[in-house]
């Protein structure tokens, strides 16, 4: 999947693994660096694993429209679909089968 990020700032932070070290500590960053080859292996958002460890999930409520994949609990990788148009589904929905673009939002704990 082609992988795009909120910010500048945020794409200088997950650009080496001293960066991601720096922000978010050694267990957090390498979890990060696992999911970020997931996702970059990955076609679609499909392909994605719905199971741990990655659970790929979405999200609801004033998150509507993000996923997120699991770190190391509480934290989570946040991100939204960036295809445009975003491919959506009969129904309305975000069609996950093509989804080859994301953008990732943060690493945050949102419980």
């Amino acid at each position: 999947m082609i992988i795009v990020f909120r910010s500048r700032k945020l794409e200088k932070t997950f650009s080496t693994r001293e960066n991601l070290t720096r922000a978010y500590g050694a267990r957090v960053a390498k979890a990060v660096t696992i999911r970020i080859a997931i996702l970059r292996r990955s076609q679609t958002l499909e392909m994605v694993p719905i199971v741990p460890p990655e659970r790929r999930h979405q999200l609801i409520g004033r998150r509507e429209g993000q996923y997120a994949v699991d770190l190391v609990h509480p934290h989570r990788l946040v991100f939204e679909p960036a295809n445009e148009p975003l491919p959506q589904t009969e129904d309305g929905g975000i069609d996950v089968k093509r989804v080859t673009a994301i953008m990732i939002l943060d690493v945050i704990d949102y419980h």
